[in-house]
Formats: structure tokens, sequence, C-alpha cells
């Protein structure tokens, strides 16, 4: 049987990148899904390549910087599918590249406002949800700069440390109402992020980084969240999961 029949999932920016595979991989163990993009065009394709592969799915374009976005998306799963047992809060953005002093107030707002206030909002209206349909599980996507900082990516680096921070604090309120709620630490991942504002040349020194000597892949990524988002990793709750090519152990 489907490790995830049954269950109602949402997974936010979709559209692309690691979102569609685990978008896909949900799908495939038997999720019911919405799928959630502000990219409507990437958000449809995703829902194409479900239905190609036999799956259930609606899309539904949301802001995550929004609380009322948020609101809506989880509103969309309980009345499309009947209720909520999975979200996994993927939508990120990079941010401009500056020191610190430099850094533009605007691009520094935005950041917060997708990466580490979109979490928050999603998980707000989630959990509420989730507690209604018997519990389930959330899954947060930080980075490896969740764990550790990087030179002139100031407000990319705080939000993933916030994410980090917040899905420990949620996962000790809720643990004892059967909502799990963990988090997953990328490192570089050859997803359209990288690969749109990189050159060929840029993304070989990034190689260098990890000591597994290349970059990582979306479905790599996806199967750790398959994972933590099933019954298999039930007595799991809180814990920050990297999947980084040992750039961390460094």
């Amino acid at each position: 049987m489907a490790i995830l029949a049954n269950k109602v999932a949402i997974v936010t920016g979709a559209g692309s990148g690691i979102g569609r595979a685990i978008a896909l991989a949900y799908a495939k163990e038997g999720a019911k899904l919405v799928v959630s993009d502000i990219n409507e065009a990437g958000g449809q394709e995703t829902l194409s390549l479900i239905a190609a592969a036999g799956g259930v799915a609606s899309f539904f374009k949301a802001d995550t910087s929004s609380a009322e976005d948020n609101r809506q998306l989880v509103d969309k799963a309980i009345q499309e599918y009947g209720g909520l047992h999975i979200a996994c809060n993927n939508a990120g953005i990079g941010g401009p590249l500056a020191a610190t002093a430099d850094y533009p107030i605007d691009g520094w707002n935005k950041v917060i406002g997708v990466n580490l206030n979109g979490v928050f909002y999603g998980m707000h209206f989630q959990i509420q949800a989730l507690l209604k349909s018997g519990g389930g599980a959330i899954i947060n996507m930080a980075s490896i700069l969740g764990a550790v900082g990087t030179r002139f990516s100031p407000a990319y680096v705080a939000a993933k440390h916030g994410v980090l921070g917040l899905t420990k604090a949620a996962a000790l309120e809720y643990a004892n109402q059967g909502v799990r709620i963990n988090c997953i630490g990328p490192g570089y991942i050859r997803t359209p992020l990288l690969t749109n504002n990189l050159d060929e040349a840029t993304l070989e020194q990034i190689k260098g980084l990890h000591p597994i000597g290349r970059l990582g892949d979306a479905d790599e990524v996806a199967e750790l969240a398959l994972w933590l988002s099933s019954d298999k990793a039930s007595f799991v709750t809180g814990a920050y999961y990297p999947v980084d090519g040992g750039y961390l152990a460094q």
C-alpha cells in the first residue's frame, strides 16, 4: 500500500525544483495534493506531471509572505479533499547579495517575508487543520545556512536560522498532540533557484564545497521529505536533517 494513501498534503513552492520533486513523490505514494506557487505556469506544469503519473492534485496560487494567502491555501485543501495531514513549507527565495551594511532594506524585508514569515504563517493555519484531522506532519525547508553562516546573504542566513528555531519551538508545543514538525537543510541543489542565477564556472566552484564532489538533486531531498511525512518517521519530531553531501561535516 502507498505510504501516504488517504492523506491530504500541501506543498508550497511546488512550481519547480525541490518543491516539484516533493509534490511528485507525495503523489506517487498516494497523497492528494494542493500544489502551491506564486508562479502559476510552473504550478500548472507540476499538476500536469502529477496527472501523467496517475496522481491527484489541484493548484492554488499563493504568495507565502501573505498570511491571508496561507489561510486560503489551507482552506483550499480542506474544501477540495476534506482535511489536511501533511504540509511542506518549501517556498523560498535567495535575495540580493551584499554585505550587511550595504544590504538593501527592501531586499531584507522580502527575504524575511517569504523565507521566515511564510513558514510561520503556513504553520499558524496548517497546525489548526492538522489537529482537526487527527494529527500529521509538517516539513519546513531550511538550508545548510540554517546551521552556519556565509558572506553576503545576511537575510537568507537569518531567515533559515529562524526556520530551524521555529521548527523546534513548534515541534515541542505539539509533540503530544499528534503533530510532528521537522526541518530539512539542503546543501546546494541543482534547481532553477541556483542554475538561473549562477554561471557554470561558479557552479563548478560550489561543487567543491561539498566533500561528495557534486551538487545535490531535488529528488534526493524529496526522498527525505517523503520519509519524514510518513508514519515510518513516527518517532521523529523537532529534528534538523541536512542533505548536503557532507558540507556541514567539515
